[in-house]
This record gives structure tokens, C-alpha cells and sequence, in this order.
């Protein structure tokens, strides 16, 4: 049994049902490894700075994710300094957010597990089911690695307590999408506004860089999470900006020059805090993810109905578990990673959190307490590694209609390259092979009938296990879903 693992059985006091022996054991390599942990020196403890973006499409910067798909990258957006990141650093043109809309991804990647698991389903449920007291989560487990650890988290939170009790040691508090200006009564405003400090980017850049100078001057290791409100609605930009893109030709896919503007924007508040990395001499020993929460809206304003969208060559977007609504950018930079080259390597949110620990120095076991798995070797080794999980495959659960989606209630799975959607309406389902098809337009179910069912089989069997909260017919998105449908796998 694991040392993170036991103080999880602690916290559930479930202790009593284990055998005497194991847990004598338990506490002797509870000792040893607290012992080996505070040895370790400062100088070999790597930083890490997370920097998620909001509503950022796979192909949403000028940054080719796939060497493949020239149009695996905007046709329109200048983002040069995501451009330099990944020229340092790794893309994953195969990676996933755990879910096509906000608040249940920010789970995913604290706790590293899925939606599904921790029954988030949506934006604005209850979630006092949620153990939010849990010793796993990235900020508490990097402390016990190293007690020097400080950690911060400043931007949009989006989870229901504050950030010091999931163990950061600084925060802007319990904020969400509002605090970065959203106002959905005014259509107007939402696609267009110039502004200053557009969505908050630099003075949400402005407390992380203080942060930074602070560890610097004390040589304390760190873990840092700037989550933007950008380039989610309301589009706001700067003056400048805007007229540079007024001015440019537009893109086939993506032609908004508000929204292309605001991510230049975003991509220069990116760079202002990667120079204070360089400048502060901590860019040598500090790993840097770069990431966004869910696809882009497809297109601007939304509508239900379009056939092709800024996500392209990607199908549809935002609140939809197809590919343009989960498959997202992804780069990391730091130590021993070769630069300038692309990951094929399938990765998903819940995976974050066993890798950062794993980077860190603590390879965690693979446990049901824990839906992600480490993709350390796929950093450092640069070749394609399938990540280990004690569940196979990436799950995705969207148990409700939105009407401005695809409006049907459904399930995902992504098994090596093949993909399989579930609609819980009818039970319909479709399958793809995403590495020659992320466009998902060849439904393969009826080609690779056992493919198929194996993999509905593996589906079905997460959700019962984790008693993910089941869809049934008049639920939307609208509702408090563990409070009103009280229905369960």
C-alpha cells in the first residue's frame, strides 16, 4: 500500500477494514518514505507552472499540433509566444480535455479523476457529495514530496471551496467565469468590447509574476496554475489589437477578428510570463504545461445548427464530447524534454496530476483512487508511450441535452485509436478510428462490430463501477442532476 494511498484510506477511515499486518507495513514505509522525502535537496526539486486557457480550440494558435494536419493550426490567430513554447518544449497532438465544458475539467485535473467519477456532470450542480478535503490533489501531494513546496493558483477556479483547502498556499479565492467578465444578457457586449485588460490577462499575469519573483528570491520549489479567463466570451480586446486584425486576411475556418485579437492577447500575457521564467534563471529546472480547457465554440455567435466550424478538421465543439469539444492543445516544456517535436501519445485532464507527481519524484500506484496515469516517459524518452491507467482508456460523460450542442445525452470512450460514442436516448452508437478520422465522419460500428461492442462493454462497466450519474429522458443541463434525477449507474 502507498504512502498517498493509506492517508486516503485514513481520510475515508476505511483502515479498519484492512489486516493487522498490512497495515504494520504500511506505517514502516510510511516512515522510510517521509524519511527519504525531506532528504531530498531543494536544488533537485523541478518547478511547475500550469497555464490553462479557456475555450481555446486543438487548432486555436498558430501552432501546427499535429505534424500531419497543416490545418491542426489556425488560419487566422498569431500566438508567437506559444510558438516559441513549443519550440522548446512538446506537443500533444492527442490530447483531452475530461470534459467539452467548464467546472468538471478543473476537478479532473486537481484530483485527477474524471467527471464521471467525482459525478460532476455540469456547470452550477451541487457538489457538496464531493470530498473536497481529500489528501489527493496536486498542491498536497507535491508538499508531501517536499514540505517547501508553495503553491498558487490565480485566475478562474471554477470549483465550489477555496483553493487553500485543496492546499494552495495563495489564490485570488472561489472565483468563475464572471470574475473575468461575462455577462450573457448582453449579446452585444458578449462579442465585442475593448478593454484595457482584456478578460483579466495581464493583471491575472501581473499575480503570477509577483508569485514567481517571490520563490526566486526565497529558492523555494513551486507549483503555479495561471488559469485565464480568455479567451472565453465576452470577446474583449485590446484597440490596437483589434485593428491590427481588422486589417489582416481572414481565415476560411476562423474569421472573427475580436476573438483573434483577444488571442493574441492572451498570447502576449503567455509571454510576459515566460520571459520572467528566463529572467529569473528558473526556466533550467521548471516544467511548464501549456493547455486549454475545452474546444473552442464552433462558431460566433453560437448556433445549434452549422456544418463546419472553427474547429475544423475537427467535428463540432464546445459542450459536445466529439473530438473539436475535448481534444485540446497541449505542450510542455522542462527539464530533459527534447524540444520542437510532437507526441502522438493519447493523453486526458486526469492524467496531469499522476504525471506532475511522477515529475516531481513520487511515481504514484495505480490505484482506483486515481483515474489518470503518468506520461512522464512520453516527456523524457520522446517516443509514443501508451499511458498506464488501472482503467483502460479515456472516459467522457455527458448524461443531458443542450440544446445549443448536439442535444443528445451521451458517453465516450478512446481505446488506443479508435473512439466510440454512446447516445443514451436509443443507445446508438459510433465508433471511429480518430487517428486517420478525427473529423469522425466514417462510422465504423457496423465494419468493426466486436471493436464496438468491446468497447461499450468497457465503457458501461467504468460507469456502473463508479456510479456516474445516469441520464434519463426530460433532464438538461439546467438541472442540479445528483439532486433532481437521483438516478445512477
Amino acid at each position: 500500500m502507498d504512502f498517498y494511498v493509506l492517508q486516503y484510506y485514513l481520510n475515508l477511515n476505511l483502515l479498519k477494514k484492512t489486516p493487522i499486518s498490512t497495515l504494520v507495513l504500511c506505517i514502516g514505509l510510511l516512515f522510510c518514505s517521509s524519511s527519504t522525502l525531506l532528504s531530498q535537496k531543494k536544488s533537485n526539486t523541478p518547478n511547475f507552472i500550469l497555464i490553462l486557457v479557456d475555450d481555446q480550440g486543438w487548432n486555436g494558435t498558430s501552432v501546427q499540433m499535429s505534424d500531419d494536419d497543416p490545418l491542426s493550426k489556425s488560419d487566422y490567430h498569431q500566438t508567437p509566444n506559444v510558438e516559441m513554447l513549443a519550440a522548446n518544449g512538446m506537443r500533444f497532438s492527442a490530447a483531452y480535455a475530461s470534459a467539452p465544458v467548464c467546472s468538471r475539467y478543473r476537478y479532473s485535473i486537481q484530483f485527477g479523476q474524471t467527471p464521471a467519477r467525482l459525478k460532476m456532470i455540469r456547470v452550477g450542480m451541487n457538489t457538496k457529495h464531493i470530498n473536497h478535503q481529500t489528501p489527493i490533489t496536486i498542491p498536497k501531494l507535491l508538499k508531501k514530496i517536499n514540505p517547501t513546496y508553495k503553491t498558487a493558483h490565480f485566475g478562474k477556479w471554477g470549483i465550489d471551496v477555496d483553493p487553500a483547502d485543496l492546499g494552495y498556499n495563495e489564490s485570488g479565492g472561489i472565483t468563475g467565469i464572471k470574475d473575468g467578465g461575462f455577462d450573457y444578457r448582453n449579446n452585444e457586449k458578449q462579442w465585442h468590447n475593448i478593454s484595457e485588460d482584456p478578460k483579466k490577462i495581464f493583471s491575472v499575469t501581473e499575480s503570477a509574476i509577483d508569485f514567481l519573483e517571490r520563490q526566486a528570491r526565497s529558492n523555494t520549489p513551486f507549483f503555479l496554475m495561471v488559469s485565464h479567463y480568455a479567451v472565453h466570451s465576452d470577446i474583449t480586446m485590446l484597440e490596437q489589437t483589434l485593428v491590427k486584425y481588422k486589417n489582416l486576411p481572414r481565415g476560411k475556418y476562423q474569421n472573427h477578428a475580436g476573438f483573434a485579437a483577444m488571442t493574441e492577447d492572451l498570447d502576449t500575457g503567455v509571454g510576459l510570463l515566460l520571459d520572467k521564467v528566463r529572467t529569473l534563471g528558473l526556466n533550467e529546472n521548471t516544467y511548464i504545461i501549456y493547455t486549454s480547457d475545452n474546444g473552442a465554440v464552433p462558431m460566433m455567435p453560437p448556433k445549434a445548427k452549422y456544418q463546419k466550424g472553427s474547429n475544423t478538421p475537427l467535428s463540432r465543439g464546445k459542450w459536445d464530447a466529439m473530438e473539436g469539444g475535448i481534444r485540446v492543445p497541449f505542450i510542455v516544456s522542462g527539464p530533459k524534454i527534447t524540444p520542437g517535436k510532437e507526441s502522438k501519445t493519447s493523453i486526458s485532464f486526469s492524467d496531469i496530476l499522476p504525471t506532475i507527481i511522477d515529475l516531481a519524484g513520487q511515481k504514484l500506484p495505480l490505484t482506483e483512487l486515481l483515474d489518470g496515469g503518468s506520461f512522464k516517459k512520453a516527456l523524457i524518452k520522446n517516443r509514443k508511450y501508451k499511458v498506464v491507467r488501472k482503467t483502460e482508456g479515456m472516459i467522457f460523460h455527458v448524461p443531458y441535452k443542450n440544446g445549443i450542442a448536439i442535444n443528445r445525452a451521451h458517453s465516450a470512450i478512446i481505446i488506443d485509436n479508435f473512439k466510440l460514442i454512446k447516445f443514451h436516448d436509443n443507445n446508438q452508437l459510433k465508433l471511429f478510428n480518430i487517428s486517420s478520422d478525427y473529423a469522425e465522419e466514417n462510422n465504423l460500428v457496423n465494419i468493426l462490430t466486436e471493436k464496438a461492442v468491446t468497447l461499450e462493454k468497457a465503457l458501461d462497466a467504468y460507469l456502473k463501477r463508479v456510479k456516474a450519474p445516469k441520464w434519463k429522458p426530460g433532464i438538461t443541463w439546467k438541472q442540479m442532476p445528483l439532486e433532481k434525477i437521483n438516478s445512477q449507474y
